[in-house]
């Protein structure tokens, strides 16, 4: 199985269910890892063959910096369902952190995998 990963992907939105997280934009980060089979576009060379990374990126950066979720478990399962529904993508791992969100720890957040492993 090959792996097309994404890796720290930072975007502000408005996250939290406290009244001052519903006033105040937060940076979060993103690791992706899809699966792909990359055999196609490394004997093509072509990049209309590959899992496109700039394009799942901005996919995101524009869902998420426009979305105003109460929690990051929602917010990882929506972004899961795009990356499968819209790139094809049979298997995904996402990390969503939320950097600073509790005094004392870098980041919280969750990891999430759907669907299966080729």
């Amino acid at each position: 199985m090959d792996i097309v990963f994404i890796e720290d992907l930072r975007i502000d939105t408005v996250i939290g269910i406290y009244d001052w997280e519903r006033r105040v934009r937060q940076t979060l980060s993103f690791d992706i890892e899809m699966a792909f089979d990359n055999t196609v576009p490394a004997a093509s060379d072509d990049i209309t063959d590959t899992l496109n990374y700039k394009d799942v990126s901005k996919r995101l950066i524009a869902y998420v910096s426009e979305s105003k979720f109460g929690l990051v478990e929602t917010l990882a399962e929506r972004c899961v369902a795009i990356i499968r529904e819209e790139f094809g993508v049979v298997w995904v791992r996402l990390k969503l952190s939320k950097p600073g969100a509790v005094r004392g720890a870098k980041a919280v957040g969750v990891r999430i995998e759907r669907g299966k492993r080729p």
